[in-house]
């Protein structure tokens, strides 16, 4: 069986949205030739300007703001609670719940689940809130 991938024929074919292959650095002339040097959009910083100045983009930096503010200081605070408590009361921390399972334990595996739990609220939030006027701005 003859194999191949898209190197070989020359046609890679990207489906995601948010590939751009001048921003990665392919198929872009490099800075030596000064003919491909203006041969680059002049308006670049205008355009940046005009889209930063836009409603749309301000109101996706407003939606991520939003989540991430609250979240982070809710998730600093709740780590700091266990700092606290695990220093300041150690009696408190150390008390079984089942077993040999104790509360500094329980608070521990809390974090781990508080972790996954955020990056999924994360990644939820900006899949439904934030991505389709992103790439709309695009």
């Amino acid at each position: 069986m003859d194999m191949h991938n898209a190197r070989d024929t020359g046609a890679a074919r990207v489906e995601d949205p948010w590939h751009d292959p001048l921003a990665s650095g392919w198929g872009e002339p490099d800075d030596t030739d000064s003919a491909a040097r203006r041969a680059r959009p002049p308006a670049a910083r205008e355009v940046y300007t005009e889209v930063h100045g836009s409603a749309a983009f301000q109101e996706v930096r407003r939606r991520y703001r939003r989540f991430v503010f609250p979240a982070a200081a809710a998730f600093l605070l709740w780590y700091l609670a266990y700092v606290v408590a695990a220093t300041t009361a150690p009696g408190l921390m150390a008390r079984p719940v089942v077993g040999t399972l104790n509360v500094a334990m329980v608070a521990g595996l809390g974090q781990f689940a508080t972790t996954f739990l955020l990056t999924w609220a994360y990644a939820r939030h900006a899949r439904l809130r934030r991505d389709r006027v992103a790439l709309e701005l695009r």
